[in-house]
Order: C-alpha cells, then structure tokens, then sequence
C-alpha cells in the first residue's frame, strides 16, 4: 500500500505565463474576457478582468476553472445530467459551462483555466492558448 503519491504543483510564474499567453489570444481575437487560474485543490494563482468584461464572468470563470481542476476534466464534459446537482452540492461554485480547462502537466492535474465573458468557442480557444504557453495539457492521461 502506498502512503504517498506525486504531487506536482503550479508556480505562480506558470500562472503568469498562462494568463499573459490567454489575454494575448483574447486581444488577438477581438474578446475582452475575464481569466481566472487556480491551482489543484481550486485557491487562486492569478486572475484578470480585462478591460470591458463583463463583471458578473468572473464569478463564472473563477467557477469554470475550480471545476476544470476538480473534475480533471474540460468542464463541458462533466455530464448534464449532474449539473444541477453538482451546483446545489457546491454552493454554486461547480459549473459545466464552456470555458474551463484542467491544467495538465506531466499527467497531472495541478489546476485549472476559466474563460468568461466570450462564446463558448472563444472561451475554449484563449484558455487552450494559456496551456500552450507552459506546455500543459487539457486532459489527463487514459
């Protein structure tokens, strides 16, 4: 029995890098959005509200990218049929809105990325934009 397990975790330089990579493709794409960038256990690294993003779409990506990293998984793959309870169970705070991202290093989960404040391809595209930018993935390994 193992007592132990890896354990991976995203800098807060990673952070940065993913979130100037995102604001970049936003601007190259004409969206002004709200990214948000949490570690594995859903806390803070780095966050923006561009200018002209709507306010309330940083609630929703802060959301997005804790339920990207919590479920390991894009957040429009975490089934319909549990999104209402997951949003009861969680205060609100787990969505399967388009948007979120888990990051993926090394076949790790050590967080997650959320868009707001764009259409749903948009979102996908600038958070996808951030993971490129330090080499994650956005899934986990089968």
């Amino acid at each position: 029995m193992a007592v132990t397990r890896p354990s991976l975790k995203l800098t807060h330089a990673a952070a940065l890098t993913a979130l100037q990579a995102a604001v970049a493709k936003a601007e190259a794409i004409g969206w002004q959005v709200n990214i948000v960038i949490v570690d594995e256990s859903g806390v803070l690294l780095a966050a923006i509200r561009m200018d002209g993003a709507k306010f309330l779409s940083l609630t929703t990506a802060t959301n997005k990218a804790k339920s990207a990293a919590s479920h390991r998984r894009p957040t429009t793959e975490i089934g319909g049929d549990l999104a209402m309870s997951l949003a009861l169970a969680s205060d609100g705070q787990l969505t399967n809105m388009a948007g979120g991202l888990p990051i993926v290093i090394d076949g790790i989960c050590v967080g997650g990325i959320g868009i707001g404040s764009a259409p749903d391809d948009e979102d996908i595209a600038i958070a996808r934009a951030g993971l490129a930018a330090i080499g994650a993935a956005e899934r986990m390994p089968d």
